[in-house]
Formats: structure tokens, sequence, C-alpha cells
């Protein structure tokens, strides 16, 4: 799961924010982690100090790994407090390098605002961890990062989904938050041995509301046709765009400029009628794909737009429910290399912490089965006597 996050980041970073006709015309497709950054050649000002390209993850992955951290500093499951501690502390007071700037620097250093607000709320503001989260002013959120809560709570859907929302309402509210906890719970369906991409994508659909339930609905089952039909991906981006336009603001012009000021507000509004696009998107390509991995990866990041983050909620659904098989030796060397990790020691560390935290689960739900237990028996013998 881990792996397939920083895959899916690093394969769509290089594109994020082009459309899908841009990406064609640029690239033909891309199908490689060595892949130039389309803003290759501008000025550092207007790259803003950042790179990318052949194997370089972003906030996505960072931001991941961050919550995998507070995961093994606590030990239990999380909530908003946790974010409120934890990921402040996380992105405000601890300094890693972070490759886009090639540098060690706290994150904040290169979040986009809806996160750096994480630390200008729960800290500077000193709000109600449980009343931080603001609007839907990124269009995924803490969507993008969230996938660790479905590890913890493996197998059981519901339970991931509970714990999502309780901590990403430190981040967001409304549809972007909704996102969050419809992500944790599809991870921790695929963690379910013998799982089908079927049962997963139909748990997320289950637990999912309002705006979020329609639009995984119908991509899903507009997915399922053009799966069955073989389509091209041309054709598989089309539809989910015209699918998805009713439910999310976003569009190909994913970039804030001066002419918007005044104009979008409105659309990043809690609402209980739209959705964010990438989450239903990535459900979709999991489908056409076939649940292949890398190919889902792929059709997800040529779509353009939030690519990056596509990418990830592809990559972690599928790495999940596939395990190492997905990973690719000669990619998994680049991506160490280029951000400077190990990502197979941080999976095994927050493997240990999340082992724990089910056993932990599993020792409490024994317990409190011997009681109810006790209860049904003083019952009986209540009523016996």
């Amino acid at each position: 799961m881990v792996h397939g996050v920083a895959f899916g980041d690093a394969m769509g970073a290089p594109v994020e924010k082009l459309s899908a006709a841009e990406i064609r015309e640029r690239y033909g497709r891309v199908t490689s982690l060595r892949t130039a950054w389309h803003r290759d050649g501008q000025s550092e000002d207007q790259r803003k100090g950042r790179v990318r390209g052949n194997g370089i993850t972003t906030d996505d992955t960072a931001m991941t790994l961050s919550l995998m951290r507070i995961y093994e500093r606590e030990g239990r499951h999380l909530d908003a407090w946790d974010m409120a501690e934890g990921m402040v502390r996380e992105i405000a007071w601890e300094s890693r390098w972070v490759p886009e700037l090639q540098r060690e620097t706290p994150l904040i250093e290169r979040l986009f605002y809806p996160e750096k607000w994480i630390f200008q709320r729960l800290q500077l503001s000193a709000c109600d961890p449980r009343q931080g989260g603001v609007g839907n002013m990124v269009n995924c959120g803490a969507t993008m990062y969230i996938a660790p809560v479905g590890v913890v709570n493996a197998c059981n859907p519901r339970a991931a989904y509970d714990e999502a929302i309780n901590f990403a309402e430190g981040h967001q509210q409304s549809y972007g938050l909704e996102a969050a906890g419809v992500f944790a719970a599809a991870i921790a369906q695929a963690f379910v041995p013998g799982t089908t991409l079927s049962e997963v994508v139909q748990t997320a659909y289950d637990l999912a509301h309002d705006g979020t339930r329609t639009a995984i609905g119908e991509i899903v089952a507009a997915a399922g046709e053009l799966a069955r039909k073989g389509a091209e991906a041309d054709e598989v981006t089309d539809t989910f765009h015209r699918l998805i336009a009713p439910f999310s603001p976003m569009g190909d012009n994913v970039s804030h400029g001066p002419e918007k000021a005044g104009l979008a507000t409105a659309a990043y509004q809690p609402s209980r009628l739209l959705s964010i696009e990438e989450l239903p998107l990535a459900l979709g390509f999991c489908i056409t794909a076939g649940g292949d991995f890398r190919q889902g990866v792929i059709d997800g990041i040529n779509s353009g737009r939030d690519t990056d983050s596509i990418g990830v909620m592809v990559g972690a659904i599928l790495g999940a429910m596939h395990g190492p098989s997905v990973i690719d030796e000669d990619d998994a060397e680049l991506l160490d290399s280029a951000n400077r990790f190990c990502l197979s020691e941080s999976a095994d560390r927050f493997t240990t912490a999340a082992q724990a935290i089910i056993q932990g689960d599993e020792e409490a739900a024994r317990a409190r089965a011997a009681q109810r237990a006790a209860i049904f028996a003083q019952d009986k013998k209540e009523a016996a006597e």
C-alpha cells in the first residue's frame, strides 16, 4: 500500500494540473516514473523553487508518511486531537528532506494553503480540534494522505471510515471530509484476504453519503460498461469527466489566479450535493483497468487535473489488494533514491505499529464478548430462579 501511494504520486506529479489533452499533446502517454516535469525550463520563480519528475514525490506521500509516524509514536487509534498535536508537529516543527524543495525543512514550507491551515487553525488559532476543518479549499485534502487509517483498521471498513472522519475533521469538513472516510474504508476492505475489486467498490459506495455516494455510483456504473466493451483510454477519461462535472467544481482549469477571485467561493462551501472528483475517478480507473495495479495508475494519471492524488488513490487501493507483487524493483529503487527515503523500512515500522493496534482491538473485543456473555448468563440465571 505504501509503495502504491508513492508510485501513484510520483507518476502523476510531472503532469499535475495539465488536462488530458495537454498531456497527450506534450507526452503522448506517460507510462514511466522517468518522466520530466512539464514545468522544466521555467524560471525558479515560476516553479516556486520546486523540482519534480523522475520519481520525485509530493505532499501526498510526505503527509502519508507523517500520518504513519503519528501512529508509530502513539500506538493507538487517532482522533482530531492527534491532528492538532501530532500532525501539527509533523508539518510545522519537524525538519525532514522535502524532495520537491531539495532541502531539509519543515513540510509546511511546501504545503498548499489548506494544509497550512492545519497549523494556523489548530495551533495559532487554538480552536477546538473537532472544529479545525474548514470547507473544501483543496479538492481532495485529507483524502490524499488518509490511507494509513485503513491499515490500522484492516478488514473493518466501518471502523476505518469512523476513525478517518474523527481524525480528519481537524483539517476539512463537508464532502472533502466525507471522501477521506470512504477512501480509508476502501483501503480497509482491500486488505480482506481474497476480497475482490467489486467488494472494495461496493464497500465504498455503501459507506458513502450524499454527493459522494451518488458520484461513486455513477462513475462505477459507467466504468463497468466501459470495461465490458473494452473502451480506449480517451473514451474512458471523457466519459468520467462528463459524469463527474455536476459534482465537482474543478474542471480542467485547476489553478487559482486573480480571474477566479470571488467566483469559485460557492463551489468550496459545505455541500451535500457535491463530491471531490479524485476518489470516484480512482475507483473508476481501478475497474476499467481490471484491477491491474500499473494499468490503473497509468490510466488515472493520464486523465489529467489532480493527477498525483488520483494516482495515490488507485495505487493505494490496488497495492493493498495485491501486496508486494505490485512493486517493481527498479521503481522502488528510484523512489528511494529520488526522495531520500526507504519505503520498505517505513512500511515495516508502520506494519509493526498497525499489528499492535489491531491486536489490542482483538483483545478488547474478546473482553467485551466475555462481559456480554456474563450478562446473558446472569439473565438466564435470574429467569430460571
